[in-house]
């Protein structure tokens, strides 16, 4: 494998147009409805083998409808797919996303499978499989997170790199996140996420506290692209215009980007310049993985 992602699968559904709940039995109707694939770590590893990357996504999926639609589409985009234990006897994940409009969006999520993922379920067999490790939706997955700076830790030591998109912390409490980002080499957080993280408000002095720990910072910003702060250097680079159907899963498909980049041999200002342009094109469709950049769209491509 280049890459090995962690984290969650699930169909997502998302409904536009006349979604702001209104009770009491009165009908709305929608302008649109899609069931696509989602989950942070599903939409990542998806955008990961569209740009060529051997990818395989540990998670966990239950045995249902839900189940078998997430390993259809995880197939279709030839992500393998690992699964550490038999079905728990709990429904995969769903994700409802409202979007009434281009810049707004209401996300309601079933967790189901998706916290039962384990440190443990990440083996030094699969470390050695692979050249890279991504870990997403963490604070989904409250166990994964109790440990998962040990796992960070083993996988340094076999010379494994690793990112990290934590997404945000429902609790607020973003638990053991300093012992994890001691270990990690790229984090891929947006301004809100580097600001809790961190506590400070300043997205500058928020990425020096953790580059002075050693860690990479890739900031999603919007449709301003992308900034990034590593030790010794800082670059930016702007997102691409282009006509907005979803956002849904474009801050993955921007980490997918990144990925691709850097582990075809590309510097990480050329890196940050693939994330931004990947996220903004994901956005052309619904869904995370319907409009995800090919090679061809992120030119030029490395020999």
């Amino acid at each position: 494998m280049d890459v090995l992602v962690v984290g969650d699968a699930n169909p997502d559904l998302v409904l536009r147009g006349d979604v702001r709940p209104r009770f009491g039995q009165a009908e709305q109707l929608l302008t649109g409805a899609d069931l696509v694939l989602g989950g942070s770590a599903a939409i990542t590893a998806a955008g990961c083998a569209r740009l060529g990357l051997a990818t395989s996504l540990l998670t966990a999926i239950g045995d249902d409808v839900f189940g078998d639609i997430t390993r259809e589409r995880l197939s279709e985009r030839g992500v393998s797919l690992i699964l550490p234990r038999t079905a728990t006897g709990l429904p995969t994940g769903l994700s409802v996303i409202l979007t009434p409009g281009e810049d707004d969006r209401a996300i309601l999520t079933l967790p189901g499978t998706i916290p039962t993922l384990l440190p443990e379920d990440i083996t030094d067999e699969h470390l050695a499989a692979t050249r890279h490790l991504h870990v997403a939706s963490l604070y989904l997955q409250p166990q994964l997170a109790a440990g998962l700076a040990a796992v960070f830790e083993r996988a340094r030591a076999k010379g494994v790199t690793t990112s990290l998109d934590t997404n945000w912390d429902p609790t607020g409490k973003w638990e053991s996140i300093a012992e994890i980002l001691a270990h990690t080499d790229v984090f891929l957080p947006n301004a809100a996420e580097l600001r809790a993280v961190t506590g400070e408000q300043d997205v500058d002095a928020a990425a020096a506290k953790l580059v002075a720990g050693g860690t990479t910072v890739v900031m999603k910003n919007g449709a301003a692209g992308a900034r990034a702060w590593w030790p010794g250097d800082e670059s930016s680079a702007p997102g691409l215009a282009v006509d907005v159907v979803d956002t849904t899963g474009a801050g993955d498909s921007f980490n997918a980007g990144f990925l691709a980049a850097r582990l075809g041999g590309l510097s990480i200002g050329e890196a940050i310049r693939w994330a931004a342009v990947a996220g903004s094109l994901s956005t052309r469709a619904a869904g995370g993985t319907a409009a995800q950049a090919t090679r061809a769209e992120l030119s030029p491509v490395p020999a």
